[in-house]
């Protein structure tokens, strides 16, 4: 069984800005014992010939091609639809 020590979880919970009571120090401590087994328990499994498994539902990006679609409309159409325009752009409230 790997062994944590109390000081171990006191330090874990120091990093992770958690405060812990001296009974939620022991508890944890044996749950930190028990996960640390079974992680040693999975490292012990033969895994040669086994393919990672990168995408368990087979999706995959779909890309499409950067293409110009023309609309008929031209840029000063569109501007023009703007309530304010600056240099050939639609002018915004300033967002902060």
């Amino acid at each position: 069984m790997a062994s944590i020590s109390k000081d171990e979880v006191v330090h874990l919970a120091h990093l992770s800005n958690i405060t812990l009571t001296d009974d939620e120090v022991e508890s944890m401590q044996g749950d930190l014992e028990n996960i640390l087994t079974y992680v040693s328990t999975l490292s012990e499994l033969d895994t040669n010939g086994v393919e990672p498994t990168y995408q368990v539902n087979g999706l995959e990006n779909v890309n499409r091609p950067d293409e110009v679609i023309n609309y008929g409309v031209t840029r000063g159409e569109l501007l023009a639809t703007a309530p304010e325009q600056k240099d050939d752009q639609i002018k915004v409230p300033k967002v902060i």
